[in-house]
């Protein structure tokens, strides 16, 4: 009975030395993470989750590495081992599972590590000054009239045209746009596109980026452009500044035409922006109902140019200014464009907004780290100090 209680006793032994070294690594390991970052692990949140799926092979990777090696160990049939058993044995042998161990909880934390855990550093609330403010921008057919005097400034965001092809309207309206909202630093500033109706292309935001990539990539193809609904357009522009908290909320209507579409009157759309104090600003662009269209080219490739007749009504644009506390404005040219709307800024009472700035922050790098380092070791274990014959 002697000899069986031996074996089990060395198994004890064995099995506590596996368990000590688990929990000290696994301590070791984890204390990094825990006093660098601390309650931001716990409330992380995991970009990669499917990724911890893998932490699945964590248990079988370690008794491979452990317990699973004796049965990969050549063996050779004898007699009796009674004399080996009961014989010394070096700490060699009491710390050939530290390798499996460490290699087990390297993979755990490097799985851990790809399922990439975001910690969200508390947002800092600050006091900015500025507006709230939706431009809606015209993007029916006799936009693709031709405008003249553009600033020198705004000729690199309409971008080259071939020779003799001058810029349009639109072309204008969108280096303008851009040009405001590169110059804008707390204003929220959101934009509605109309023609036969009207959509959304982003609300009040401080994202000047997103706003200069979505005006960037406008064009009259966009939406259907066969009429124009003005009423309809100032109706979502309002819309958009109902829950605004701001003392200073404007629309500001670029077009070249007059209503003839939409469901929604220009009246009553001003009605509205009344009632959630909203002044309504509009910008003619243009100055006459004749205006000149690129119709395709001649004989030489030369841009051809015809007259042609856009209706507008000033009287309207006008009225509905008037009624909402705003301004009108009429832009002959693109520099009489842009002059308009940076005026209607100057206008507009600067009020006080919160606003929130939150940043994310990975944190795989925490546990990424301490599994490399355990590769490592279990690298240079296996290499010179527990390595196993044959």
């Amino acid at each position: 009975m002697g000899k069986p209680r031996s074996g089990n006793a060395r198994l004890a032994v064995r099995l506590s030395i596996v368990i000590t070294t688990t929990i000290v690594v696994l301590a070791l390991a984890l204390a990094y993470p825990l006093i660098v970052e601390g309650d931001q692990i716990g409330a992380a949140t995991w970009q990669g989750k499917p990724m911890l799926i893998g932490l699945l092979i964590v248990p079988f990777l370690f008794w491979r590495g452990t317990f699973g090696e004796d049965r990969r160990t050549p063996r050779l049939k004898m007699g009796t081992l009674a004399p080996l058993t009961s014989g010394p044995s070096g700490w060699r042998v009491w710390l050939r599972d530290v390798p499996g161990v460490l290699r087990a909880l390297a993979v755990g934390l490097c799985i851990v590590a790809m399922a990439r855990p975001v910690s969200m550093v508390t947002p800092d609330a600050i006091d900015e000054e500025g507006i709230d403010a939706v431009l809606v921008l015209d993007l029916s057919g006799s936009m693709r009239a031709v405008i003249d005097n553009l600033p020198e400034e705004l000729e690199q965001s309409v971008g080259r045209k071939p020779p003799g092809v001058r810029a349009t309207r639109l072309d204008a309206a969108k280096a303008v746009i851009r040009d405001f909202v590169s110059r804008r630093k707390t204003d929220r500033i959101g934009v509605v596109v109309f023609g036969k109706a009207a959509y959304v292309l982003s609300p009040p935001t401080l994202d000047y980026h997103l706003l200069d990539a979505l005006v960037a990539g406008m064009d009259l193809r966009l939406i259907d452009g066969s009429a124009t609904a003005i009423g309809d357009a100032l109706g979502v522009a309002v819309a958009r500044l109902r829950r605004s908290l701001a003392s200073s909320k404007a629309v500001i209507l670029l077009t070249d035409g007059d209503n003839n579409a939409g469901k929604i009157s220009p009246e009553y759309s001003a009605h509205l922006a009344n009632v959630v104090g909203a002044n309504i600003f509009t910008i003619q662009i243009g100055d006459g109902e004749i205006a000149q269209v690129q119709d395709g080219t001649d004989l030489f490739g030369n841009p051809r140019y015809i007259t042609v007749p856009f209706p507008t009504n000033p009287a309207l644009l006008k009225e509905i200014a008037d009624k909402t506390g705003g301004a009108t404005y009429v832009a002959s040219d693109a520099k009489a464009l842009q002059a308009s709307l940076h005026d209607v800024l100057d206008k507009l009472e600067k009020t006080k907004f919160e606003a929130s700035i939150a940043t994310f922050r990975d944190l795989y790098r925490f546990f990424l780290l301490p599994g490399v380092l355990l590769l490592a070791l279990d690298a240079l274990l296996r290499a010179l100090f527990l390595r196993r014959f044959p």
